[in-house]
This record gives structure tokens, sequence and C-alpha cells, in this order.
């Protein structure tokens, strides 16, 4: 049995080597590596290992058996794989045969990989056989498999939120369910490490909660009141859990309750006088809580009302304003301001709290008649009626603003204007006729302005069978007219009156008138156009509006007539409150009425549905406008001169003010710096801030007037004239009376200047004259800025012809005690010849200036005796003096009494005695010196006694003319 077991296994290796011979006797490299056509594998960055899905094998059909029974068989180089290659550009793997006989690879990363750059990589790979030989002759190629890997992610970020700081603004009282939203981002290429999955705040106790989307909400209603503003700590989560590196800080303001309104504006606003347009919102804009808004209307109203006659105008007199309007001629003002010229207004109570706004009360008991002939107005011609008027709601009775009736017997009424239950009415009674045929005398107007309390314009145009009413610039159709016959004829005289209507018949005033009146004027012969009615009525002061460009087609503004109201309309809000931004104040009057102006805004808002959706409140402020710098208008020049007698009897007269000169200056404080004051000068208080300086300013006047002081005016003999064509020229006007003279019209300083120089006072009966005094006044503004009185002195020079007629007077003991006793002052005075315009004295007072100036010069010579010694250049000064108060006389004969002169010799006597017993006792030490030189002294006073006693006699009055 053993020998057959060798035997068989002899046979068995024999078989083997057989076989193996053979094979080695072929070694041919036939057949292909093969591979899967597809891999799938997986990478974590930064790791190299990549795990495939099938393993990396390649099969070779060349290789042999491995195992033949229980034997291990080595394969040849035909059969084994010696690599794989991988395809595809910047690949960043590699593939390496781990077995050679199996075929087994791997596939591993050349570098750190990256998920958040590349999250996946695609890319061929091809296996390779060993090929036949040792050189590796015919190697074989398997297929291009494909192969995708996908690079796994590590949560290495963290979040990171996208701005640095979120703000948000809420109003109190309201929870929202989101107030804002915060967000984070992860840089991680992962679902799972990229996405934020919580949200925390990190501040505590804080009436906030935040979602895991990241949205804010507050829990419980916020309070204005207790926080303005809450300031949170937020930060956020990763799904990996990661928290953000940097947590992030939320503003939330707390916003008042939201009221639709305007914001901004300033309730009070100061208005400087001269400083042009003043901006009244610069600030201010609308507020709708977020309401949608379609349109808007606002309406702008400046009340003036209490403001002189409605707002702020010029208050010079009616008539001068007429003339400042165009209406040139033909106006005769019936309530003028009380005047010399014009008194019979004296009596009517005034409203003077509007800076001389000349305003007449009329309380239903009082009434005025203006002089005869003041008017003549006949109806057969064109005339006009203009007023001023305030009237509130009256009784049913009449009430008469102007008259024109019967003087005495019978109560007609000619014409009048009145008001009746609130309606205003014009009768108009013709005068006969040949035809007796009805014609209008009656014309109604139906007017609330006429009891609505407030102020108003009204302007008549009578033009028969017409009349045109005008109140406030408008016109007015009248609603109802009558007509009558005309007057029967009669040659009773009329009567016009102003506030009721005079009944000849009953001799008594009716009809009373209960308001306010100003401005009452009648123009005869013309009618007020248009242009001068718009004048007389505008305003100084009311609101302007400069539209920007590139707003002013998407807004509407509209003014009413006196600009004391504006609308604004419009659908952008951005460009109304450009607009709002953009309305001022602005008043033109050089000195404006100082006060307050009161300002009110009503607004209505609309939505989409055209209905008011938001409630806007009125906005209420004012417009304080300041006090004026007033000016001080000073008159000045030669105040005291005097003329020969002849040149008053003259042709020309005596011009009153030759030198004439008026000025105007306002007193500012100007601030000072305190630091230069203190650098330029150690000695100056350095806490002074404030220096009062006068600054000259131009305005216009509209009165001058010119008065006598004492006697008034003889017309028989005296009177002051003007040229009246220079005037005229100026567009003034003048009327004289027995007290003097007024010019009156609104033109420059300059020109009122030209005018007074003009002004000449004559006498043609000087005989008894000595001086004449005369005062001068000038204002502005009907009287609110008034001058200095400028008085002037104007002495009468009498000639030898005529000293002679009163030298026998002179001489009466009636005459001459009260020259005795009177005290002169002389300072006024300077005596030289009249012809070269100086001033020199009257007669009375040359023998008065004679007799003092001898006491002097006795009471000099006294004093001279004891102090000659130290006053030798005294004397000299004294004796020039002396020289210089000789009178020239060469043309005057003048005689001085001699009992007068005898009397003044004595007193003087006296009276140095007495001065020199008082001096004893303080001039002992000079006696002395004095006596040494007095015989020099008593021959210079022996000397001076000789010139005194010669000067006497050439003063000695001729008194062969004066009647005892």
């Amino acid at each position: 049995m053993r020998f057959r077991r060798n035997k068989l296994f002899a046979s068995a290796v024999g078989l083997v080597l057989s076989l193996v011979c053979a094979l080695d006797a072929a070694k041919v490299n036939k057949h292909k590596p093969w591979i899967e056509t597809t891999y799938h594998g997986i990478v974590t960055e930064n790791d190299d290992k990549v795990l495939l899905d099938p393993p990396l094998i390649a099969l070779d059909k060349d290789a042999p058996l491995r195992y033949a029974e229980s034997f291990e068989v080595t394969l040849t180089e035909e059969g084994e794989i010696c690599g794989f290659r991988i395809h595809g550009q910047n690949v960043p793997f590699e593939a390496v045969v781990l077995d050679k006989s199996s075929g087994e690879g791997i596939i591993r990363a050349k570098e750190k990989l990256d998920c958040e750059l590349q999250k996946e990589h695609t890319f061929t790979i091809q296996a390779y056989d060993c090929g036949e030989g040792p050189d590796g002759a015919n190697m074989k190629k398997s297929h291009k498999a494909t192969v995708h890997i996908q690079v796994n992610d590590l949560n290495e970020y963290s979040p990171v939120f996208k701005e640095k700081s979120y703000k948000a603004t809420v109003i109190e009282g309201k929870k929202y369910d989101s107030i804002l939203k915060v967000e984070a981002v992860d840089a991680d290429c992962s679902f799972q490490f990229s996405q934020i999955c919580n949200y925390e705040i990190v501040t505590p106790d804080v009436p906030f909660t935040i979602d895991k989307d990241g949205f804010i909400k507050n829990t419980e209603k916020l309070n204005h009141g207790r926080e303005n503003m809450y300031k949170l700590t937020v930060t956020a989560y990763d799904c990996g859990k990661n928290r953000a590196s940097e947590d992030v800080l939320v503003k939330i303001s707390i916003k008042p309750t939201c009221k639709p309104s305007w914001q901004g504006f300033n309730k009070r606003i100061e208005y400087e006088p001269g400083t042009g347009s003043l901006a009244l919102f610069p600030s201010m804009h609308l507020e709708t809580c977020d309401e949608p808004i379609t349109s808007i209307r606002a309406t702008i109203e400046l009340e003036t009302n209490h403001i002189g006659k409605g707002c702020d105008r010029d208050t010079y007199s009616e008539k001068s304003l007429h003339k400042l309007c165009g209406a040139s001629s033909g106006t005769m003002e019936l309530l003028p301001a009380p005047s010399s010229s014009a008194n019979w207004t004296v009596g009517l109570p005034t409203d003077n709290g509007h800076d001389s706004d000349q305003v007449f009360e009329f309380n239903g008991t009082q009434a005025v008649k203006v002089p005869n002939g003041l008017v003549s107005t006949s109806l057969k011609e064109l005339f006009t009626i203009s007023v001023w008027m305030r009237h509130g709601p009256g009784a049913h009775e009449k009430e008469t603003i102007l008259c024109n009736s019967d003087k005495t017997d019978m109560n007609r009424h000619h014409y009048s204007l009145y008001v009746h239950n609130c309606r205003l009415i014009l009768l108009l009674r013709q005068d006969p006729s040949e035809v007796e045929n009805y014609k209008p005398a009656e014309f109604h107007w139906k007017l609330e302005q006429v009891c609505d309390k407030e102020w108003h314009h009204y302007v008549l145009n009578v033009e028969l069978p017409t009349v045109t009413l005008f109140v406030d610039g408008s016109t007015f159709e009248p609603f109802l007219v009558t007509e009558d016959y005309p007057l029967h004829a009669s040659r009773i005289e009329t009567q016009l009156t102003i506030g009721a209507c005079w009944q000849g018949g009953n001799a008594r005033m009716a009809q009373f008138f209960r308001g306010n009146l100003a401005g009452l004027m009648i123009r005869s012969g013309k009618l007020e156009n248009k242009k001068v009615i718009d004048c007389l009525y505008t305003c100084k002061e009311g609101l302007d509006v400069q539209l920007p460009e590139e707003v002013a087609s998407t807004v509407k503004v509209e003014f009413n007539p006196n600009q004391s109201s504006l609308t604004v309309e419009g659908d952008d809000i951005d460009a109304f409150d450009k607009v709002m931004q953009h309305i001022s104040y602005l008043n033109s009057r050089q000195f404006p009425t100082p006060g307050i102006r009161h300002l009110r805004i009503s607004t209505t808002v609309k939505c989409f549905n055209e209905e008011s959706c938001v409630t806007m409140p009125d906005v209420e402020g004012y417009v304080m406008v300041l006090q004026p710098e007033e000016p001080k208008i000073s008159l000045s020049g030669i105040d005291h001169f005097a003329r020969s007698a002849a040149e008053f009897e003259s042709q020309e007269g005596v011009t009153l003010f030759p030198e004439l000169r008026i000025v105007s200056t306002i007193t500012r404080e100007v601030e000072t710096d305190t630091e230069s004051l203190a650098t330029e000068g150690a000695d100056d208080d350095p806490t002074v801030q404030e220096t009062v300086v006068s600054e000259e300013i131009m305005h216009n006047l509209d009165t001058c007037e010119v008065n006598v002081v004492g006697d008034e005016l003889d017309a028989e003999h005296e009177g002051l004239e003007v040229d009246m064509d220079q005037l005229q020229q100026r567009s003034l006007e003048m009327s004289s009376s027995h007290l003097g003279l007024v010019i009156t019209g609104v033109n420059t300083m300059a020109n009122y200047e030209q005018v007074l120089h003009l002004i000449r006072y004559k006498n043609w009966h000087t005989e008894a004259l000595f001086d004449r005094k005369f005062k001068l006044v000038c204002s502005e503004l009907n009287g609110r800025y008034i001058s200095n009185d400028f008085k002037v002195e104007v002495n009468v020079i009498h000639t030898a012809s005529t000293m002679e007629q009163l030298s026998n007077a002179l001489l009466q003991p009636n005459f001459i005690n009260p020259v005795h006793q009177a005290s002169v002052d002389l300072s006024g005075h300077n005596l030289v010849n009249a012809h070269q315009a100086s001033v020199v004295p009257s007669a009375a007072t040359i023998v008065i200036v004679v007799c003092v100036s001898f006491l002097v010069f006795m009471i000099i010579l006294g004093v001279f005796r004891i102090r000659a010694a130290h006053q030798r250049t005294m004397r000299d000064q004294e004796n020039g003096k002396e020289n210089e108060m000789d009178w020239d006389d060469s043309a005057l004969t003048i005689t001085v009494n001699p009992m007068e002169t005898y009397e003044d010799q004595h007193s003087s006597e006296e009276e140095e005695e007495e001065e020199e017993e008082s001096e004893e006792g303080e001039e002992e030490d000079d006696i002395t010196s004095a006596e040494s030189e007095s015989s020099e002294d008593d021959e210079g006073g022996e000397q001076e006694d000789q010139q005194g006693a010669s000067r006497q006699q050439q003063l000695e009055w001729d008194d062969s003319t004066l009647t005892y």
C-alpha cells in the first residue's frame, strides 16, 4: 500500500511539473485588467484616506490559479497589477496598489482638503498590469472608471452676524409680532454645521424675546416714560452648537404714542424790524404715523385784526395816503387828526393805542358838524366816498355815518351813508329839475362785513344813475335800488355831519352811529380807480412764500387778497414739508407796529378712500414784532436874530428858518469785546460790554407846523407866507390860521428843509414891534414821532426916524421902570450889522445893555485899584473885552436917561465901597504894592472916567420927538 501511495504521489508531481513546464513554454499576456465602471468615495477634510464603494480591485485573466489543491502557486508577472492611473486636471488625489497579485488598491488625498473650497471631486481612474517579461513589454490597461468623492465637513467655523449692530423704533403701548430680525451666517460647507439653529438674548431681564429665525418682539407693552431705549446683546448658535464669535448689539427706541401732527414748530417767533422776510417754520415737518396719505391741505392764518385797521399799514393821514396811492387831487378829509386848522374832531374819543393810527370811536351819543364850505359836492358830478369802518350787530335803528341835511326848518336828507340791519345804504336825493321823474335814490347792499366787528375798507364810486361799491378791494352790486322824486327847490342851507344826522326842524342830532370810523374822505369830480383802492387797502405786513423749483409743480399755493392767509395743497409729504419751511413773515414798514401777531395752521389729510383718515390738530403760535428803534427828530439852526424894520415891511419879508437843519437819529446798543478793551488800555473798565451809539437815519416827514408864540397873528398887518409853487412841486400842502401855518404831505426830510427855508414873516406896521417869537414842530407817521420844539426869536431894528417917534415914550415912568427892573440875558445876542444877518438888539435892549455895561465898568475899576499889582495882565484882557463890547453906534442916535445914569453911578459907588471893605481883609498883603503904583492907577482911572463921560454924551436920548 505504501508503495502504491508513493507511486501515485510521484505521478502527481510529475503532472504538475509537466503543466508548469507547459505554462513556462507559453508566457503570453493576452488579457486587459478589469475594474468597476463607477466608484463613490467619502473623505473628511483635514484627512487623506478615501473610503470607496466598491473597493478598488483590478482583475486580470492572465493570472494562473492561485491554488492547486493544497499547494500555493506563485503568480507570474503577466497576471500581476502594477498600478492605477488617475486622469483629470488638478486632481488632489492619488491611487496606490496595495497588492499586485490581488489587484487591490486605495485612493488617498495628496494635500489637505477644504470642504468650504470644494465639496465634491470627480475624475477617472485606470488600472494597468505588469506586461510580459522583466521589461514589462506588452503592458495592458483597463477601461477608465469614474470616481465621485465627497468631502465631509468639520465644524470649524462659528456663526457671524451680518450687521455690526441693529436698530429699531417702536411706539409705546403696543405689542408687536415682530420688531426686527437679526441674522447670522456660518462659513462651514455642510448643512449641519452651516445652519443657525438658535438665537439667544444674552441681556437679562428685558421685555423682549427672540425665536430661532432671529425675530425679536416685545413680551409686554412698552412705556416711553419708563424707558425710552433698550440695549440688547444677542448671540447665535449653529447646529453643531458653536456660538457666535461676537455677540451683536440691538438698540430699540421707544417713541411716545404716535399722534399725527406738525413737528419742529416754535410757538414764539421774534421779528426784528427792518430785517426783511423771516422764515416761520424752517424745521417743521408733518408726522402722519405711517398712514397711507393721498392728499394734504393746510391753511396758515396770520391774525392781525387787532393791529391798526385790520393789519399794519402806514399811519399817515388819509389824505396823504390817497396822494401816495395816486389820488392826487380833489380829496377832502372829513375825520382829520385834531389840529389848529382842523379842530372839529377835537371832541371825539379816539383810539390812540395803535401808534398814532387815527381811529374815532362813536358810542351812539357823539357826532360832529363839518365846517361849512369844506365840502362842495354837487350830485350832478362824479364823486367818491371812502371810509374805514368797524361795526357790530346793533339795534334795528338807522345808524348814520355821513349825512348832509337841511340846516334849519326841515329835516330833509340830501344825501347820507348809513347802516341799517347789517345793510349799507347810500341815500342820494337829487336836486330839483325841470322834469320831476322818479330817479334812483337809495342803494342797498346786504353785507356780512357790516356787522362782523372787523375793520373793512368801503369805497363808493358815485356816477349816477349807478353806484359801485368796493369792500376790501372787492366789488359788490346793490341787491336793491329804490327810486324817488328829486327834492323840491329850497333856499335852506345844508349841514354836513358825521356820526349822526342833523334834524334842522328839531335842531338836534338823530340816528347816531355805534362803532369805529377812520379815514372818511370825499373826492369830488373823480372816481377812485381799482389801483388806488387796492393800494389803500393793501397791508404792509403779511405772509410770503418762495417755492423751491423742485416742488413748484407738485404743490399748489393760494393767497387771500391781503396776504394774511394762504392755503397749501399737495400729495407728496416731502414736497409739502419743503413748501411749509419756505413760508415767511414780511413787514415792509420802516417803523412797524410792535406786538403779537397770532398764527394758526389748520390741516386736513386724506387717505386712499378719499376720506379724512387722520385727524390733525391745529397748531397755534405767534410772531412777536419787536419794538423798532425810535427815531429822534432834531431841529436846529439860528434861533435868535434881528432884522431892520424895513425888511419886515418889504415884499419879501424876513426868512424865519434860513439855516434850519432836520436830522433824525436812532440810538443803538453795540456789544464790545471785553478782551479788546483790556488790550487797548489798562485803565479801561474790562466789564463794559455795551456801548450806546447814535446813528443818523433817513425817513419821511408828514407834517411841520409853525405857530406864533404869544399874541395871535393879526391878519391886517402881519402874516406868514411860503412859496406855493415850491410846495406843489413837492406834492405838499399848506393851511394857515391866526395861530400859524401847517405844511402837510409825505415827503423826505430834505424836501421839508428846503420848503421851511422859504417861510417868510411879513409885518406892515413895525412901529410898536420889537420882537416876535415862533415855534416849529415836525412829525412823522401822523404824530407817532415828534421833533423837538424849535423856537426862533426875531428882533426888529428901528432906524433913527423910528426912534424919534419912540423917544418920548421911553422917558415915561411906566415905560422906564420895567426896563430898569428887567433882568436881561444877553447870552443869545450877537450885535453886529443887520445887513450881514447878525444879531442886533432892539432899542429898549440897547438902553439896558449900556446901563449894565457902565455898572460893570465901575466895579472893575474898583477891583483894579485894589489888585493892580497882580492884575496887570488881567487888566489888558478886560480892556480888550471892554473894547469888544463898544457899540458901533455911528448909525444910531441913542440918548441915555440922565436920572437913570445918576442913580446907576451912585449905586455903582456904593457897591464899590462895599466890595472894597469886604476885600480889605483878604488883600492886606497887597496894599504896599498897590500904594506904590497908586499914582499910575489914578491916572489910568481918570483917563477911563473921561472916556466913560464922553461915551455917555454920545449915548444920550434924542427926546425931541417924544410926547408926554
